[in-house]
């Protein structure tokens, strides 16, 4: 099943226009959101293959009433959740989004999400370019 996916999310990646800024993306999940939750996670890796510096500045779905760059962070000895307005990836870099690090947050889906569903996704650069995507949905994982 996983092959389907990436097989799909490989499919669905639309590389920017602008040639000196070639970005991808692998690995990329959204969680179903728990039971009577009206928020939850997506993860992914970003690629940048260029040779200079891409800042991510924000993302956005039409499945969710909003959606934001956040990170983990250690303060005071507690693990904290916060938002974060832009992420660089380097020159030839990669960025991973993943469970107690970077990550995506979604907030107020439009409808339920079922798990093998795939959901709309747009990620948003300084120079003002998009990348369109789209991510499967994923099943929460057992604690």
């Amino acid at each position: 099943m996983r092959l389907i996916y990436a097989a799909l999310l490989l499919c669905s990646i639309n590389v920017l226009a602008d040639s000196s800024l070639a970005v991808s993306v692998t690995n990329g999940e959204i969680r179903q959101p728990m039971p009577g939750r009206t928020v939850t996670a997506g993860y992914l890796t970003l690629h940048n293959q260029s040779t200079q510096a891409i800042i991510l500045t924000g993302a956005s779905s039409p499945a969710f009433a909003r959606t934001e760059l956040h990170q983990h962070s250690h303060k005071d000895g507690m693990m904290r959740m916060e938002k974060v307005e832009q992420i660089t990836v380097d020159a030839g870099g990669s960025v991973e989004f993943v469970p107690g690090g970077l990550h995506l947050m979604f907030f107020e889906p439009a409808a339920a999400l079922e798990v093998e569903q795939t959901v709309p996704l747009s990620l948003q650069f300084s120079n003002g370019q998009e990348l369109m995507l789209t991510l499967p949905v994923v099943a929460m994982p057992k604690r």
